[in-house]
C-alpha cells in the first residue's frame, strides 16, 4: 500500500527530502472510483518495478485542502512527479501503465 500524506508532512517527505530525488504524488478520494482503479495500477507498478528508485506517495484531497489548493488540484485522480523537490509533471485521470512507465522513466533520468 502506498505512503499516505497529508498538508502537514507534506514538504517535509516530498518537496525537501534527501532520502531520494524522484518521487510520485498520487491526489486521490476514497469516492473516487477512478482513483480507486488508479490506486491499484500505481501500487503493482511501485512494488514490481519502481521501489528501489523512486518514492510513491498518496494524499486525500478531502482530508488536505492546503496542498490540494497549492497544487490547484481540480479534478482527481491527479499524480504530480516531483525531481529534488520541483514539480516536473502532472497527469490528469486514469493513464494506461506503458505510459505511466514512461513518465516515471523520464523524471528517474532527469539530469543522470
Amino acid at each position: 500500500m502506498l505512503q499516505e500524506i497529508n498538508d502537514n508532512n507534506f514538504d517535509q517527505l516530498v518537496i525537501f527530502t534527501k532520502e531520494i530525488d524522484s518521487i510520485l504524488v498520487d491526489f486521490w478520494a476514497p469516492w473516487c472510483a477512478p482513483c480507486r482503479s488508479l490506486a491499484i495500477l500505481l501500487e503493482e507498478i511501485f512494488i514490481n518495478e519502481y521501489k528501489t528508485k523512486m518514492l510513491f506517495f498518496k494524499i486525500n484531497v478531502d482530508n488536505n485542502p492546503k496542498i490540494s489548493s497549492k497544487y490547484k488540484i481540480r479534478s482527481i485522480p491527479t499524480i504530480i512527479l516531483f525531481k529534488n523537490g520541483e514539480k516536473k509533471d502532472v497527469h490528469v485521470g486514469i493513464i494506461s501503465k506503458e505510459d505511466l512507465r514512461k513518465k516515471l522513466d523520464n523524471i528517474i533520468n532527469i539530469n543522470k
